[in-house]
């Protein structure tokens, strides 16, 4: 059996991948510098990744892995959770983290990212039949619930985070395919993310770092 990664991509590619792309990086790589920051130093904690998990204050917390756009309900659920906990248990608080990882990536990114790099093809988003040519779940409308999609969580009260690592093998493989360089490919996606998406490390060690700090863990891909 031909076993695929959501990519598309055979699956012993994808592991190729990402293993070439821990070796380029190497073990201080794996903490990158995030999205709306300065630089950290390469060693030790990043107080600005600890200062954002930290935001998870709420008397109820849930974290949503999101390993695929799964139709766009990453940028649905976590919205639902906090809306409904919040009108269950009056008075009490609520905190909601996403976490955008493998092919779930794209989601934090804009417009112009899909249409230059075909994210709709590359991950799979076809909302309506056809690759998708701009992120469809930026900004959600036409359901009966405010503030849906990942640019609207990104600036409110939801946590979004996308994996560093996912990131940088699929910015690798995009250079490849187009003949860019890699390392301009992975700048440009940093710069096209959404304001307010926080970079990690790996979107596994986002996941688990989340239930730390007290977040339940949902699977939302």
């Amino acid at each position: 059996m031909n076993d695929l990664s959501p990519l598309g991509t055979p699956r012993r590619g994808f592991l190729g991948r990402v293993a070439a792309s821990l070796v380029g990086l190497g073990a201080a790589g794996l903490v990158p510098a995030t999205a709306h920051a300065a630089d950290t130093p390469s060693t030790g904690v990043d107080p600005q990744l600890e200062a954002w998990f930290a935001k998870l204050t709420g008397k109820h917390r849930a974290v949503f892995d999101a390993p695929s756009p799964n139709d766009g309900m990453p940028a649905i659920w976590p919205r639902v959770y906090l809306l409904t906990t919040e009108g269950t248990y009056p008075g009490e608080t609520a905190s909601a983290m996403v976490i955008l990882r493998h092919s779930a990536i794209g989601l934090a990114m804009q417009d112009s990212l899909w249409a230059k790099y075909k994210f709709g093809e590359m991950f799979n988003v076809k909302p309506n039949g056809t690759a998708a040519t701009s992120n469809p779940y930026g900004t959600i409308t036409g359901l009966p619930l405010p503030g849906l999609g990942i640019a609207e969580f990104a600036k409110s009260n939801v946590l979004v985070g996308v994996c560093d690592l996912a990131m940088t093998v699929n910015a690798n493989g995009a250079a490849a395919k187009m003949g860019m360089d890699a390392a301009a490919v992975k700048k440009e996606w940093v710069a096209g993310l959404f304001p307010g998406v926080q970079i990690v490390p790996s979107g596994v060690m986002a996941a688990a770092r989340a239930q730390e700090f007290g977040a339940k863990y949902i699977f939302a891909g």
